[in-house]
């Protein structure tokens, strides 16, 4: 699905990535495993079009992404990838079904598609009971359940997670990490993942290892 061919990044005097080539799989869950600043999240950002390589090319689905301009690269994103992060990002004003919307209003899908989604997905995720709830009245798990949802919600290509439980105790790890594998299999998502964690990387579909900048497995 996705071809990340000789990638380099630097800031400044410091090179993060270093002619990186990865070949993501559809369907799958790929882990990006590795010490602190090896460049897996620069990695991750540069997959996900948050940031541009300095050199190198990102293939997805036969185009060179890379050529497009911001505008272009911003619609892209909105309609192929979805993110979750560590801090789940929600906005504490609005309900757990407001924020899982607002991705699909942003990108134009009708009004009542893209609530009736949001209502599947929160279902699909355990949260049917929690739609009219705060993010201040959920637990840290449901929180990033519900980031969860909110990167599903304009049906991407691929879902990026840069440690995604790397905020939550052990049991909800496990919880996440386990719905991640539900949702490869029952909607086909692809996920890949940036972790330390090494029961997640261990259940990966792929898993590849950074250490200074380079892929080295």
């Amino acid at each position: 699905m996705i071809s990340c061919k000789n990638i380099s990044k630097s800031y400044g005097a410091l090179q993060v990535l270093k002619n990186v080539s990865v070949e993501i799989p559809e369907a799958k869950v790929v882990c990006i495993t590795g010490p602190s600043g090896a460049g897996k999240s620069t990695l991750l950002h540069i997959l996900g079009t948050l940031d541009r390589p300095d050199s190198g090319e990102i293939i997805f689905e036969g185009n060179n992404i890379l050529t497009q301009n911001d505008n272009a690269l911003a619609l892209f994103r909105n309609k192929n990838i979805g993110f979750v992060f560590q801090f789940h990002h929600l906005l504490p004003e609005f309900t757990a079904f407001e924020n899982v919307c607002i991705p699909g209003f942003i990108g134009g899908v009708k009004v009542e598609e893209v609530k009736d989604r949001a209502k599947y997905l929160l279902n699909l995720l355990g949260l049917k009971d929690r739609l009219s709830h705060r993010p201040s009245q959920l637990s840290g798990g449901e929180q990033q359940r519900v980031s969860v949802a909110r990167a599903l919600i304009n049906s991407p290509k691929v879902v990026l997670a840069d440690e995604p439980s790397g905020n939550l105790d052990t049991a909800r790890a496990n919880e996440l990490h386990q719905l991640f594998f539900e949702l490869k299999d029952t909607l086909g998502q692809t996920f890949v993942i940036v972790t330390h964690n090494e029961h997640l990387a261990a259940l990966a579909d792929q898993t590849f290892k950074m250490k200074d900048g380079k892929i080295i497995t």
